[in-house]
């Protein structure tokens, strides 16, 4: 995965140690566990990039283009999406204006509320987001580094940390 040879020890094992040999043990688990999070969103970040990344996308952009195939329609209020992918206005904007600079996206106006902007789903951006979702699923999401058993359980254990976060 890497190009560079793995460490011959667990950096943030290490890390924890230091932390409690400097006195602060009460917080050395706690500093382990993000810091061991924070490697772990990189590298499974890397992962994702890498696939699609020749189909001219982000993992923002991908998100747009899956709520736009998934929503009845095929678009949604920009506002809607930044509620939905829980990301501030300024990265939908973002998201949307590169989806459609290359074809994938359209903003279009709302039917019947003048106030409001849509952005929809091209047949070119439903070619790329089943094209993406089939590698995805391949290259990543099947096999996202762990036996099923932990990923049900990472998942969970996740899930209880983003809803006391108020995610949902």
């Amino acid at each position: 995965m890497s190009s560079r040879a793995p460490l011959p020890f667990d950096p943030v094992e290490e890390a924890r140690r230091h932390w409690a040999g400097h006195g602060w043990a009460e917080a050395a688990e706690g500093m382990a566990a993000v810091t061991s999070l924070m490697r772990a969103q990189a590298i499974v970040l890397a992962r994702v990039e890498a696939v699609l990344r020749p189909l001219g996308l982000t993992f923002a952009r991908y998100e747009v283009l899956m709520l736009l195939l998934f929503s009845g329609r095929g678009s949604l209020p920009l506002s809607r999406i930044g509620e939905r992918l829980q990301v501030h206005p300024a990265s939908v904007t973002n998201a949307v204006d590169r989806l459609e600079a290359t074809g994938l996206v359209e903003r279009t106006p709302h039917p019947t509320d003048r106030r409001t902007t849509l952005a929809a789903l091209t047949q070119a951006g439903r070619e790329v987001a089943t094209k993406a979702t089939e590698a995805l699923n391949a290259e990543v999401f099947a096999r996202p580094g762990l036996p099923a058993d932990d990923v049900r359980t990472l998942v969970d254990v996740l899930a209880t940390m983003r809803r006391d976060a108020g995610d949902f």
